[in-house]
Protein backbone atom coordinates (compact mmCIF):
# COMPACT_ATOMS: atom_id res chain seq x y z
CA UNK A 1 0.00 0.00 0.00
CA UNK A 2 1.38 3.42 -0.91
CA UNK A 3 2.17 5.81 1.93
CA UNK A 4 -0.31 8.41 0.66
CA UNK A 5 -3.22 5.99 0.99
CA UNK A 6 -4.82 5.65 4.40
CA UNK A 7 -6.51 2.46 5.55
CA UNK A 8 -10.30 2.71 5.54
CA UNK A 9 -10.52 1.85 9.24
CA UNK A 10 -8.48 4.90 10.24
CA UNK A 11 -10.30 7.89 11.69
CA UNK A 12 -10.39 11.37 10.22
CA UNK A 13 -7.13 13.03 9.25
CA UNK A 14 -5.71 16.00 11.13
CA UNK A 15 -6.76 18.18 8.21
CA UNK A 16 -10.35 16.93 8.38
CA UNK A 17 -10.45 17.60 12.12
CA UNK A 18 -8.96 21.08 11.74
CA UNK A 19 -11.30 22.08 8.89
CA UNK A 20 -14.31 20.56 10.68
CA UNK A 21 -13.58 22.62 13.78
CA UNK A 22 -13.13 25.80 11.69
CA UNK A 23 -16.48 25.16 9.99
CA UNK A 24 -18.12 24.48 13.37
CA UNK A 25 -16.87 27.76 14.83
CA UNK A 26 -17.88 29.76 11.74
CA UNK A 27 -21.33 28.12 11.53
CA UNK A 28 -21.96 28.75 15.24
CA UNK A 29 -20.93 32.38 14.74
CA UNK A 30 -23.23 32.80 11.72
CA UNK A 31 -26.17 31.35 13.66
CA UNK A 32 -25.44 33.36 16.82
CA UNK A 33 -25.18 36.64 14.92
CA UNK A 34 -28.32 35.98 12.91
CA UNK A 35 -26.54 36.43 9.57
CA UNK A 36 -29.22 34.41 7.78
CA UNK A 37 -32.14 36.32 6.31
CA UNK A 38 -34.73 34.05 7.92
CA UNK A 39 -36.34 35.53 11.05
CA UNK A 40 -37.68 32.12 12.11
CA UNK A 41 -34.18 30.62 12.13
CA UNK A 42 -32.70 33.66 13.86
CA UNK A 43 -35.18 33.27 16.76
CA UNK A 44 -33.91 29.79 17.65
CA UNK A 45 -30.61 29.53 19.58
CA UNK A 46 -28.83 26.53 18.07
CA UNK A 47 -25.79 24.70 19.42
CA UNK A 48 -23.34 23.31 16.84
CA UNK A 49 -21.50 20.61 18.76
CA UNK A 50 -19.44 19.04 15.99
CA UNK A 51 -18.80 19.16 12.25
CA UNK A 52 -17.39 16.15 10.42
CA UNK A 53 -15.99 16.56 6.94
CA UNK A 54 -15.51 14.09 4.12
CA UNK A 55 -11.91 13.27 3.16
CA UNK A 56 -12.11 15.63 0.16
CA UNK A 57 -13.61 18.39 2.40
CA UNK A 58 -16.50 18.93 -0.01
CA UNK A 59 -19.16 17.66 2.41
CA UNK A 60 -19.61 18.68 6.01
CA UNK A 61 -22.09 17.15 8.44
CA UNK A 62 -23.05 19.51 11.27
CA UNK A 63 -24.40 18.02 14.49
CA UNK A 64 -26.83 20.57 15.90
CA UNK A 65 -29.30 20.90 18.73
CA UNK A 66 -31.63 23.76 19.61
CA UNK A 67 -30.89 25.18 23.04
CA UNK A 68 -32.87 23.17 25.58
CA UNK A 69 -33.46 20.38 23.06
CA UNK A 70 -37.01 21.52 22.24
CA UNK A 71 -38.17 21.86 18.63
CA UNK A 72 -35.50 19.68 17.06
CA UNK A 73 -37.48 18.85 13.94
CA UNK A 74 -38.46 22.48 13.33
CA UNK A 75 -34.86 23.64 13.77
CA UNK A 76 -33.58 20.98 11.37
CA UNK A 77 -36.19 21.96 8.80
CA UNK A 78 -35.18 25.64 9.07
CA UNK A 79 -31.49 24.81 8.76
CA UNK A 80 -32.13 22.63 5.72
CA UNK A 81 -34.32 25.30 4.14
CA UNK A 82 -31.49 27.86 4.54
CA UNK A 83 -28.68 25.47 3.63
CA UNK A 84 -27.50 27.49 0.61
CA UNK A 85 -27.31 30.79 2.47
CA UNK A 86 -25.57 29.11 5.41
CA UNK A 87 -23.07 27.52 3.02
CA UNK A 88 -22.21 30.90 1.49
CA UNK A 89 -21.97 32.59 4.90
CA UNK A 90 -19.69 29.87 6.27
CA UNK A 91 -17.50 29.93 3.15
CA UNK A 92 -17.04 33.71 3.41
CA UNK A 93 -15.32 33.28 6.74
CA UNK A 94 -13.00 30.45 5.68
CA UNK A 95 -10.18 30.09 3.19
CA UNK A 96 -11.12 26.82 1.54
CA UNK A 97 -10.82 25.94 -2.12
CA UNK A 98 -14.45 24.73 -2.18
CA UNK A 99 -17.41 25.74 -0.04
CA UNK A 100 -18.49 22.47 1.60
CA UNK A 101 -22.01 21.18 1.09
CA UNK A 102 -23.67 21.31 4.53
CA UNK A 103 -25.80 18.53 5.94
CA UNK A 104 -27.56 18.96 9.29
CA UNK A 105 -28.37 16.18 11.74
CA UNK A 106 -29.63 16.24 15.30
CA UNK A 107 -26.93 15.74 17.90
CA UNK A 108 -28.10 13.02 20.26
CA UNK A 109 -24.88 12.84 22.31
CA UNK A 110 -26.49 14.88 25.10
CA UNK A 111 -29.33 12.33 25.31
CA UNK A 112 -26.79 9.49 25.45
CA UNK A 113 -24.87 11.27 28.23
CA UNK A 114 -28.08 11.72 30.23
CA UNK A 115 -28.97 8.04 29.77
CA UNK A 116 -25.48 7.02 30.91
CA UNK A 117 -25.71 9.33 33.92
CA UNK A 118 -29.11 7.85 34.88
CA UNK A 119 -27.72 4.33 34.48
CA UNK A 120 -24.73 5.10 36.70
CA UNK A 121 -27.05 6.50 39.39
CA UNK A 122 -29.17 3.33 39.44
CA UNK A 123 -28.99 1.70 42.92
CA UNK A 124 -28.06 -1.71 41.48
CA UNK A 125 -25.16 -0.20 39.53
CA UNK A 126 -24.05 1.79 42.58
CA UNK A 127 -24.04 -1.42 44.62
CA UNK A 128 -21.88 -3.15 41.99
CA UNK A 129 -19.48 -0.23 41.95
CA UNK A 130 -19.19 -0.20 45.76
CA UNK A 131 -18.45 -3.93 45.97
CA UNK A 132 -14.71 -4.73 46.25
CA UNK A 133 -13.09 -6.25 43.20
CA UNK A 134 -12.55 -10.02 43.31
CA UNK A 135 -8.96 -11.12 43.93
CA UNK A 136 -6.96 -11.37 40.77
CA UNK A 137 -5.86 -14.70 39.32
CA UNK A 138 -2.43 -15.93 40.37
CA UNK A 139 0.33 -15.04 37.98
CA UNK A 140 0.94 -18.02 35.66
CA UNK A 141 4.36 -16.70 34.75
CA UNK A 142 5.83 -17.06 38.27
CA UNK A 143 9.26 -18.71 38.31
CA UNK A 144 9.21 -22.43 39.18
CA UNK A 145 11.60 -22.00 42.12
CA UNK A 146 9.05 -19.89 44.03
CA UNK A 147 6.66 -22.78 44.68
CA UNK A 148 6.73 -23.80 48.36
CA UNK A 149 4.47 -26.82 47.77
CA UNK A 150 7.15 -29.04 46.31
Amino acid sequence: MAQSQRPRSAGPSQRQLRVGEAIRRRLAEVLARGEVHDPELNRIPITVSEVRTSPDLRQATAFVLPLGGQGRDAALALLRRNRGELRRAVARGLTLKFAPELTFVTDDSFDRMDATRRLLQDPAVQADLARPAPPSEPNDAAPAGDDADR
